[in-house]
């Protein structure tokens, strides 16, 4: 089985790209967007994630097989995520600890 030889200039390209959405993370910490921080923080992180995975972890010249698993591990991770989401919706009928000023 013959590997793919992946030219410099990807790998130059892919780092250039992500120096470059790190110091836009840098960059859009400064700002206050409310809500929306948050939002833009994990947009990049993912981004640059899959940059990561496809490209330094060869995943992009890989079999299909190997996009099946990449595939069934994003599928357990959104499982996971959304078991987190149910189990911290449910938690609104816990006191809430009050202070010496709410008495």
């Amino acid at each position: 089985m013959s590997e793919h030889v992946v030219p410099l200039r990807i790998y130059y390209t892919v780092f250039a790209a992500l120096l470059f959405l790190t110091g836009l993370t840098v960059f859009v910490a400064f700002f206050d967007l409310g809500t929306l921080n948050t939002i833009v923080a994990l947009t990049i992180a993912v981004i640059k994630a899959t940059l990561v995975v496809l490209f330094f972890m060869h995943v992009w010249y890989s079999s299909k097989l190997t996009w099946v698993f990449v595939g069934a591990g994003i599928f357990w991770f959104l499982i996971l995520i959304a078991f987190l989401f149910g189990d911290v919706l449910t938690r609104d009928w816990l006191p809430t600890a009050v202070g010496w000023e709410g008495n």
